[in-house]
């Protein structure tokens, strides 16, 4: 009788003390020393190339030049007038990618400046001493209602209360935070998430309601009929299925799933995971699975991808990390069904890939199995629609809502942000920006001032 793989997913792999070190902090924070040093090597370029590269618009040479004077308030406040989410993405934005990408001491004789690692510098003391750098506004007596308490919801939230509104914050989750709470990887932010949000939920006008969401304890028409503006920053809240044999087997799951409980886990020690892992997909949640899922404890983790790695929606930076964390990769194969144990997995099945004549990926006929116990879906994820026709349907394309350039929705009142709409990035930076210009927006809209700040009529 053969042993059934399930018993292979096990708690208590490592030790409490390796685990400990290996969701340590994984870009240890900057010194006083070192980053004075750092700063130095900025050239305070005029129309930098990384201010335009950054989404938010942070003055990143301006706060450089801060932090080489010592004045971290001043630098903090370019940064988080910019981008409230500074800390954060200092931590899981791409900069790579974007500002420290286009840096130009990014030569083959230079590196770039480290932007990430001055930004998380001159933000990290105003989270750990709770500084006050914003104030709340008069009252306007205005009531905007906002749905999604991640960094789009959160970031308009606090630029409506700066401006003196009232809001008011549902989340389905027990927590806020969106993804930098749920769907990050844990040793990217330790301990850190909520200590922003505690942060900047401080300003005061922001009350925060939990475990309702949109269709089910949530009515858009109700909400429109009792507030002045609704913001909804709902994020990508469905996870897309594979549809092929054995999905059900115990030991197959989504990705995200596993982030989040990860993420929520008080003891590392007593958390499973697989003896021989399978992560599938290719953007920075099958990276995050897969490095996760090593850190852990497992033997063997094969992330595998049904195109080649310059399709990968994962950086090369996060692509090149994983395989330094002994991730093994392969390009070019696609999943045709989980191999069954009885009812636990023991194998996914695979065919190669190719792309024909016309460009398009179609399977070679030639098949090969990954012994698996554990098997991770990472394959993308997409907005669920519950709750958004209330009698007026929202415009959709591709399954996310449709705004203008203002973030207005195709309902009057009604403005979103973030992953759930279409056309952008799926960036924090992103979401926060999205936030921010939609506040703005609002605010407008109902002080009935123009985009230029001008009375209308």
């Amino acid at each position: 009788m053969s042993r059934k793989p399930v018993a292979d997913i096990a708690a208590g792999r490592l030790s409490g003390d390796r685990l400990a070190q290996n969701f340590d902090d994984v870009a240890p924070p900057l010194d006083r020393q070192r980053a004075l040093i750092e700063s130095q090597r900025c050239y305070y370029c005029y129309d930098a190339p990384c201010i335009t590269a950054c989404p938010t618009g942070i003055d990143i040479p301006g706060f450089i030049r801060s932090i080489s004077t010592d004045n971290l308030r001043g630098a903090a406040e370019q940064i988080l007038g910019a981008n409230i989410f500074g800390g954060m993405c200092a931590r899981v934005c791409p900069t790579e990618e974007l500002c420290e990408g286009v840096c130009v001491r990014n030569t083959d004789e230079s590196k770039p400046v480290e932007i990430s690692a001055l930004q998380r510098y001159a933000t990290d003391w105003v989270f750990r001493d709770d500084a006050k750098l914003f104030e709340r506004g008069p009252d306007t007596g205005r009531r905007i209602a906002v749905v999604g308490a991640g960094p789009a919801g959160l970031a308009c939230a606090h630029a409506l209360a700066v401006k003196g509104h009232q809001v008011v914050v549902y989340d389905r989750q027990s927590k806020p935070g969106g993804l930098n709470e749920y769907g990050i990887a844990a040793y990217k932010v330790p301990d850190f998430a909520q200590r922003e949000v505690e942060w900047l939920l401080s300003i005061g006008g922001i009350t925060m309601e939990y475990g309702k969401a949109l269709g089910d304890s949530l009515s858009l028409k109700q909400l429109r009929a009792d507030f002045d503006a609704v913001f909804l920053g709902i994020g990508l809240g469905g996870v897309n299925d594979l549809g092929i044999d054995g999905e059900s087997l115990s030991g197959v799951r989504n990705a995200v799933d596993l982030i989040a409980e990860l993420r929520q886990s008080d003891d590392l020690s007593n958390f499973p995971v697989g003896r021989r892992v399978v992560v599938i997909g290719g953007g920075n949640t099958a990276i995050d699975a897969a490095v996760q899922g090593r850190k852990l404890g497992a033997e063997v983790v094969t992330l595998v991808y049904r195109r080649g790695s310059d399709a990968m929606s994962a950086t090369d930076h996060e692509q090149d990390f994983a395989q330094q964390q002994g991730v093994h990769v392969i390009h070019w194969a696609q999943p045709v069904g989980f191999v069954a144990d009885g009812d636990a997995l023991s194998g996914v099945e695979f065919e190669y890939t190719e792309v024909d004549a016309n460009g398009k990926l179609r399977g070679s006929g030639d098949r090969f199995v990954v012994a698996a116990d554990m098997a991770l879906k990472a394959i993308g994820q997409v907005m669920l629609v519950d709750g958004l026709n209330d009698g007026e349907s929202l415009n959709l394309n591709q399954g996310r809502m449709v705004v203008d350039a203002d973030y207005a929705t195709s309902l009057p009142g009604v403005w979103a942000g973030g992953d759930c709409v279409g056309g952008k990035v799926d960036l924090t930076v992103q979401a926060v920006e999205d936030g921010k210009r939609a506040a703005a927006a609002i605010d407008r809209a109902l002080s009935g001032k123009n985009a230029e700040g001008n009375a209308n009529g």
